[in-house]
């Protein structure tokens, strides 16, 4: 199965009321592209980090009454799972598709990671596109630029994963639902190969 893109119907899943019905629609329409975009660039995330990397798309299995407000397949150079590692997503919000790399609440080594952030916080200012986003929580939507931060917000992001248990950090790009439609498969796939090339300085810090 080639890569089609992303269409309207794969965000107005996320608008479906009750956990059956919505994991229904994705395990049709949704998983699948995932799980084609897990394929592609499983060999791609490998050549490029020199880790082989495993893809895990997103089963939602523990859910049992709230239906998921996203969906995603992660990378992580691990078969049995990704949350414990520095890991790469592509997923999609109702409003937008994500790609990040990210280092969450379940990773052990995140205090180490966090302090070599801000060790790196200047190269990361040079290195990092501006229009990049950055969050501190994977279960929220909302995200902000590089450019509309300064070093110490940055900085309070990179320490607070060094002292607070539940932090984390993301960083990546974020293509709005319109712009996402009107894209072919391939154009969101050279989109997020680009992504991943400048996200890589990231994960080798670890």
């Amino acid at each position: 199965m080639n890569f089609t893109g992303f269409t309207e119907n794969d965000f107005k899943i996320f608008t479906i009321d009750g956990l059956d019905e919505r994991m229904e629609a994705l395990i049709e329409t949704v998983r699948p592209k995932l799980e084609v975009l897990g394929q592609h660039f499983s060999p791609a995330l490998s050549t490029m980090t020199g880790d082989e990397m495993f893809p895990h798309v997103a089963k939602h299995a523990r859910r049992s009454v709230n239906p998921p407000d996203d969906t995603w397949v992660a990378f992580a150079n691990n078969k049995r799972g990704y949350k414990k590692h520095p890991h790469f997503q592509i997923g999609l919000w109702e409003t937008h598709i994500f790609v990040w790399f990210a280092v969450i609440y379940e990773a052990p080594g995140k205090e180490q990671f966090g302090s070599k952030l801000e060790q790196n916080l200047e190269r990361i200012q040079k290195i990092i596109p501006p229009d990049f986003v950055w969050s501190g929580d994977h279960t929220k939507p909302e995200s902000r630029a590089l450019s509309e931060m300064d070093e110490q917000e940055l900085a309070a992001l990179f320490q607070r994963l060094q002292t607070v248990k539940k932090a984390e950090i993301l960083c990546g790009i974020r293509i709005p639902r319109e712009q996402a439609v009107k894209l072919s498969g391939d154009e969101t796939i050279e989109i997020i190969s680009d992504a991943f090339v400048k996200l890589l300085p990231l994960y080798n810090l670890q």
